[in-house]
């Protein structure tokens, strides 16, 4: 079939679209949340030490790991604008899209060989993968307003979290049978005699193949990009010129202007609690043995990803019922509900619980967060430019909140303490979004 054919608010392009969900989200599930936490705090079990000599320092892991991150978001930040603005003058940011989809795929494959001999190459990997989820996540996102019409943009938007929901859980119930039963899967050791590290390994190069291949059926349909005219002279700095002129219009935009406030504060939060959940379990739960840990930890996730999906059809439903701001108000005030919880929380069950009530926010929020802004962005076909502000914002918002979280954790000896503090930012934005006209 002719992709010529594909129109915009077409069902396959819209489908093609949300698929990129289905192909990306296994790396923020089975990396981010998942598999690599747990994994990285094996290393160092096995090892049976809590710090490595990195350019000539000694540093503990969770502040590397930390820093390591931090300094990826740092990086995303900057180079999303150069990289839209590119995209936005030439007119094809699907090519963007692509490098970016394979380098982290790719760097996704390097995990297997993360190990705390070659911990730089490992760390290189980490980082990489991370750049290359979020900056095609971020232009994937800006083609929703270029494929989807307004009244269209909430269903599609949670379809594609659902699909990604989906799809992830499925890849890891795979690497969780893998990890649990490595014999069955003809996985018998690793360097470090640990079979369970091995099979942990496999997962992340099932990661990068499962995100590229899957990915392809979205670049099949989606189309190179919207062509802007003008001065191509300082074609790199175009990206940074398009976000001031953003920032510019938004005095002009004040609902947009009080909703990105809002966004900004509460999406802080979101983000910093899908980076830490897993770790916050590994530390303040009171597990078994090695084995239960990472049993429970991967259950865990499982109830979220599986609970997210009904959550992100609720709220998509809510939305059309009471309207997205007052959905996004009553979501935020839940989150403050759960992090209060999440400060008593002890035993396993206690955890379970935790996990499912965040899955049935985690996903709704999101979702109803990139259809709200798509739907108040004035008529533009920068749409490039208006999403990476937006991506920007979020990931200084991350940068922010890991760095808040644990400075906040090691000042005062607690991540109980912390998740605290999250729950502000929470309320702050639910009392921000009242400020948002309807």
């Amino acid at each position: 079939m002719s992709k010529a054919l594909v129109l915009k608010g077409s069902k396959k392009l819209l489908n093609a679209w949300a698929f990129y969900d289905w192909a990306n989200s296994v790396y923020s599930l089975v990396i981010s949340s998942a598999v690599f936490p747990i994994f990285y705090g094996a290393l160092f079990r096995v090892a049976e030490i809590e710090k490595v000599t990195v350019f000539g320092g000694e540093i503990a892991r969770a502040p590397l790991i930390s820093y390591t991150t931090s300094l990826a978001f740092i990086f995303i930040a900057l180079i999303t604008p150069l990289i839209s603005g590119v995209a936005d003058y030439l007119g094809n940011k699907k090519i963007f899209m692509k490098f970016f989809c394979y380098l982290g795929g790719l760097s996704c494959m390097g995990l297997y060989w993360f190990s705390l001999e070659n911990i730089y190459i490992g760390l290189l990997c980490y980082f990489m993968g991370l750049v290359g989820f979020w900056v095609s996540f971020a232009i994937n996102n800006s083609y929703l307003p270029d494929v989807a019409f307004p009244e269209q943009q909430d269903a599609i938007s949670a379809k594609g979290f659902s699909l990604g929901y989906v799809g992830s859980v499925l890849l890891l119930i795979v690497n969780l049978a893998m990890i649990m039963n490595p014999s069955l899967f003809g996985i018998i050791t690793d360097v470090n005699g640990i079979a369970e590290v091995k099979a942990m390994k496999y997962s992340f190069v099932s990661v990068g193949i499962w995100w590229i291949v899957f990915a392809q059926y979205s670049f099949y349909y989606l189309p190179e990009g919207n062509k802007r005219e003008g001065n191509r002279t300082h074609i790199i700095l175009n990206g940074f010129k398009e976000l001031r002129l953003v920032w510019h219009q938004l005095g002009d935009q004040i609902r947009l202007k009080r909703y990105l406030g809002a966004f900004f504060v509460y999406s802080m939060a979101v983000q910093t609690v899908m980076l830490i959940a897993t770790y916050f379990g590994e530390e303040e739960i009171n597990w078994g043995a090695d084995s239960e840990r990472t049993t429970g930890l991967i259950v865990s996730i499982l109830v979220i990803q599986i609970v997210a999906i009904l959550g992100a059809s609720v709220t998509a439903w809510a939305s059309k019922k009471i309207g997205n701001i007052i959905t996004l108000v009553f979501v935020n005030g839940l989150w403050v509900s759960i992090c209060i919880y999440a400060y008593f929380v002890i035993t396993p069950i206690d955890f379970y619980i935790a996990a499912g009530c965040v899955g049935l926010v985690m996903g709704g929020i999101q979702a109803l967060s990139r259809s709200t802004y798509s739907k108040f962005i004035p008529p533009t076909k920068d749409t490039a430019s208006f999403f990476s502000f937006y991506d920007v914002a979020e990931k200084i918002g991350i940068v922010i909140g890991t760095f808040l979280y644990g400075f906040i954790a090691q000042y005062t000896g607690s991540m109980r303490n912390a998740i605290i503090f999250l729950g502000i930012f929470f309320l702050a934005g639910m009392l921000m979004l009242f400020r948002v006209k309807k």
